[in-house]
C-alpha cells in the first residue's frame, strides 16, 4: 500500500533496532536512555492508523510523545520510600488522623494505555514520627505516573507508607474516572471508580473508617 508520498506503508517499520524488554514485573528506571525507541515506535503506530508519518502535522509528533512518556511515566525514576526518608518527631504528641484530601492523580491505564485522571485522600494515625505533607502528595505521584491499575496504585500507596513511617493505621481512598472506559468500549461518560486500602487502626476500627470518609468531599473528579 503506497502513502501520498509514495512510501510503501511498511517502510516506516524498522525492526533492525533491538529492543530491551524487562523480564520481570518490576518497574525499571529508562529515564537516562534515549527517546529514539519511543519516536521509532510512534511513527509505527501512526502508519499502523493508516496515516502518513512524515506529512507535516505529524513530523515532529514522535518527538512530542516522547517528551510527553518521560514526564508522564516519571515515577518509574523515583524510589517512593526514599521521599518518606526525612521526619520529624516534634508533633507536641499529636495521636489523631493527618488526611491529605484530593491529591490529584495523573496515571496510565496498562490495559490500554489510556488516561486514569482523578484524586487520591491519602490518611494516617501517627506513631513516633510525621513526615512533611509535601512527601504525601509525591508519593501519590510517583506511583501514579506509571503504567498502572487503580486497585494497584491505592494498595502501593499505602503499603509505603505504612511500611516507611510505621504508623499506627494508614487510609488511602482513590476516587478516578479511566479513559478507556469513557472514549471506547462502552463508551460510558462520568463514571468513576473508587478504591480503598485500610492498614492498621482503620482497617480494625469501622467507626474511624466512617469517621475519615465523612471527611472527604463528594465525587471531586475532573471530567
Amino acid at each position: 500500500m503506497k502513502t501520498a508520498h509514495g512510501k510503501n506503508r511498511m517502510d516506516y517499520y524498522d525492526d533492525s533496532a533491538p529492543m530491551d524488554f524487562p523480564t520481570t514485573d518490576e518497574p525499571r528506571d529508562y529515564a537516562h536512555r534515549s527517546t529514539a525507541g519511543i519516536e521509532q515506535a510512534v511513527r509505527t503506530m501512526i502508519a499502523a492508523t493508516g496515516d502518513n508519518p512524515d506529512r507535516e502535522g505529524l513530523l515532529d509528533t514522535p518527538a512530542r510523545v516522547a517528551r510527553a512518556w518521560r514526564e508522564w511515566f516519571a515515577g518509574y525514576a523515583i524510589d517512593p520510600a526514599a521521599l518518606l526518608a526525612r521526619t520529624f518527631t516534634e508533633a507536641a504528641g499529636y495521636e489523631d488522623t493527618i488526611t491529605l484530601r484530593s491529591t490529584p492523580v495523573v496515571s496510565t491505564c496498562e490495559h490500554h494505555l489510556a488516561p486514569i485522571t482523578g484524586v487520591a485522600h491519602v490518611a494516617y494515625r501517627p506513631g513516633a514520627s510525621v513526615v512533611g505533607i509535601s512527601k504525601l502528595s509525591r508519593l501519590v505521584d510517583a506511583y501514579a505516573r506509571r503504567l498502572q491499575l487503580q486497585e494497584r496504585l491505592t494498595s502501593q500507596i499505602a503499603h509505603t507508607l505504612d511500611d516507611v513511617l510505621k504508623p499506627r493505621g494508614v487510609a488511602v481512598v482513590v476516587e478516578a474516572r479511566h479513559g478507556c472506559m469513557s472514549s471506547r468500549g462502552v463508551n460510558q461518560h462520568g463514571v468513576s471508580l473508587v478504591t480503598h486500602c485500610w492498614l492498621g487502626d482503620f482497617r480494625d476500627d469501622p467507626a474511624l473508617r466512617r469517621e475519615l470518609l465523612d471527611t472527604l468531599p463528594r465525587s471531586r473528579c475532573e471530567g
